[in-house]
């Protein structure tokens, strides 16, 4: 599957605290593109939101249900595997606590599931406690779709492709199932300051 990169113009910063760039990386103001396939375009009124698999029973939201939730807004660092952070991003989104709340599960890890047939896995304790958000909005708009939109996974500590765009769902599981690109060769975790872009970091 080829990867798609629009929209970088490759300037870089170099008056970033380095306390704030994880190694290997260097700052952008720009905020490039990368997809592993074409970009889909869901209609809002046919877009839901799931989780299933090792719960009590399964969640749904509509769209306007979604967007009924309590939000937050959030100002993170993102690092993306391609070497680029960009500071300070702000977002809107729901917090994953939030459509957790009162589901019962034994589960240890997730797999987030998207249009397009991308997958991502992450431990549950990663998109818990305040980590992780359904977000819908970037710097005050609404999430553009070559950038995830109308909805997008947002977990800014660990490498970008584990934040998965045009997310559809959760499924909640026992055991680790590898996503897209960590059956691909990228790193299962993907914590950027220990630089865990592929197998073998």
């Amino acid at each position: 599957m080829p990867i798609i990169s629009r929209g970088f113009k490759g300037r870089r910063r170099d008056d970033a605290p380095r306390d704030r760039v994880p190694p290997g990386q260097y700052v952008t103001d720009d905020f490039p593109v990368l997809s592993a396939g074409p970009t889909p375009h869901t209609p809002l009124d046919q877009w839901d939101f799931t989780i299933v698999g090792e719960v009590d029973e399964r969640r749904r939201w509509t769209w306007d249900e979604l967007r009924a939730l309590p939000s937050e807004t959030i100002t993170v660092d993102i690092s993306c595997v391609t070497k680029w952070t960009k500071l300070d991003t702000v977002w809107e989104g729901v917090s994953v606590d939030t459509l957790l709340d009162g589901v019962e599960t034994s589960a240890e890890y997730l797999t987030v599931f998207c249009d397009g047939g991308y997958t991502t896995n992450l431990p549950l304790a990663d998109v818990t406690g305040g980590q992780a958000w359904i977000a819908f909005a970037y710097d005050g708009e609404p999430l553009e779709p070559e950038h995830g939109g109308p909805a997008r996974l947002l977990v800014p500590h660990l490498y970008f492709w584990k934040s998965a765009k045009w997310v559809r769902g959760l499924r909640l599981t026992a055991t680790d199932e590898l996503g897209f690109w960590e059956s691909n060769g990228y790193h299962n975790y993907g914590d950027p300051w220990k630089e865990q872009r592929y197998w073998g970091d």
